[in-house]
């Protein structure tokens, strides 16, 4: 079968994003041509690839074998491609990063800047999530999350802060009129702020001081998606609904200016900080050995 490289780089666009419209703005590609395309493979293959509807697209039983064999051997074409990038002045081509929230909001940002003034001929996509996937079924060179949530045949690289902390807060009326925790358990009684990750999983509150851990799965008024609702919880605390935890860095500000105040302070959950991992197996793209080169200088 004569299956031209672009229309089959098209189709892996439209079934990652299940729409023409978002594989478009991800590829730079216009709607139209992603479905001309796919209507191409589709000729070639004999068959549909797609069920559409007003509304979705979504790969039918041959799209989804079809996407799970070609994801990872195309990605093997590129990397191979990307071997002549050694023989330029300066690495180029795209550097695709799947992060969490908190990676976007507290270790990207003294990174990203720095790293694309120094390599201009780099294009940097970051894709926002709080499941853990596969970095190459979906299409992204490497990702960021934390040490108990790496596979075994990842490389790991530590990225940002090495110790973070989990922060426990609440606005000053609304410990005024309930009373200020003394102990982990005392939030049981309390209107706590809680979130859950993509997969249903809740986060659980954990605490710990001089060695003893506690679990606490407090209920409450407010229960968000982590991630793009995660700034309402603090929002939410702030105006006085309840108490948050999140990490410690994102809620210093708040303390800063005296919108939120610490509580259960002593027993604040200290972890390790996040890591940037790709897999081990394959050929290192040059603008991800670039980014790990960096990120190593940097200490």
């Amino acid at each position: 079968m004569d299956a031209d490289l672009k229309d089959l780089k098209a189709f892996i666009a439209v079934a990652r994003e299940k729409s023409f419209r978002g594989a478009a703005r991800q590829s730079g590609a216009s709607a139209s041509s992603l479905s001309e395309a796919v209507r191409r493979l589709e000729a070639v293959l004999g068959v549909r690839l797609f069920n559409r509807t007003t509304r979705s697209v979504t790969p039918t039983e041959a799209g989804e074998g079809l996407l799970a064999r070609l994801g990872p051997a195309l990605g093997e074409v590129e990397a191979a491609l990307d071997v002549v990038n050694v023989y330029r002045d300066r690495p180029a081509g795209t550097l695709r990063l799947n992060v969490p929230e908190s990676a976007a909001r507290l270790v990207l940002p003294s990174i990203v800047p720095p790293f694309l003034a120094a390599y201009p001929d780099i294009r940097l996509e970051v894709f926002v999530e709080e499941s853990f996937v596969d970095v190459i079924a979906s299409g992204c060179d490497a990702g960021i999350r934390y040490d108990e949530r790496l596979e075994q045949d990842m490389i790991a690289v530590p990225i940002g802060p090495r110790s973070q902390r989990f922060a426990t807060a609440a606005s000053r009326s609304y410990l005024e009129r309930n009373g200020r925790p003394e102990h982990p358990r005392d939030l049981l009684g309390h209107a706590c702020l809680r979130g859950r990750f993509a997969s249903g999983r809740m986060a659980v509150w954990e605490f710990e001081r001089d060695g003893e851990l506690i679990e606490i799965d407090p209920g409450g008024p407010l229960l968000v998606q982590l991630g793009g609702g995660t700034e309402l919880l603090v929002d939410a605390a702030i105006a006085g609904t309840g108490i948050v935890t999140l990490f410690e860095d994102w809620l210093r500000p708040y303390f800063a200016s005296g919108a939120l105040e610490p509580v259960l302070e002593p027993w604040w959950e200290s972890f390790s900080g996040p890591f940037l991992y790709y897999p081990g197996r394959r050929l290192v793209p040059a603008p991800l050995r670039a980014f790990v080169d960096f990120i190593r200088a940097r200490g």
